[in-house]
């Protein structure tokens, strides 16, 4: 289960693809494939069969894009969340070997193709909710509890960027 959260830098960014995609990339492969069907034999047209599939990805995307606009809930910062680990937040931990990870607290259709953004349905956004710096969070891995401890919470831009 995905909990349907977004940042509303999120939001922007999926409303951008859906915009890219429907006004862009499908007119332009709508083209291409009428002129690739224009050729004739359609059996054996490298052209026309690329960009028929690609044709059916971009309206796949642009589908599950509007339904997920639709039901996704844009959580803003709010300056009560200072000093604790909520949505969007980004979080420093460490565990006792000093191995630090630093990521930010998205909703799920964020995390793709951002390496440093955890899902906040993830075992470690759970564990750290709520959570404030020096606290000591145990999370359920594979292979058994991981203890890690809040070095540092920060919202907005990336903190390393800054």
């Amino acid at each position: 289960m995905k909990t349907p959260l977004v940042t509303r830098e999120g939001f922007l960014r999926l409303q951008a693809e859906l915009d890219q995609l429907w006004r862009v990339e499908r007119p332009e492969t709508t083209r291409k494939v009428a002129w690739a069907a224009s050729l004739g034999d359609r059996s054996e047209n490298a052209d026309y069969q690329y960009n028929k599939k690609r044709l059916r990805e971009i309206d796949r995307r642009v589908r599950y894009l509007r339904k997920c606009l639709d039901k996704l809930r844009v959580v803003d910062y709010s300056p009560e969340q200072e000093g604790k680990v909520f949505f969007g937040a980004w979080v420093e931990v460490e565990n006792d070997e000093g191995e630090r990870r630093r990521f930010r607290i998205v909703g799920y259709d964020e995390i793709f193709g951002c390496k440093d953004y955890i899902s906040v349905d993830s075992p470690m956004a759970r564990a750290l909710l709520g959570r404030e710096v020096d606290d000591e969070i145990l999370v359920q891995t594979p292979s058994g509890p991981a203890r890690w401890y809040v070095n540092s919470i920060h919202y907005g831009n990336d903190p390393a960027l800054t």
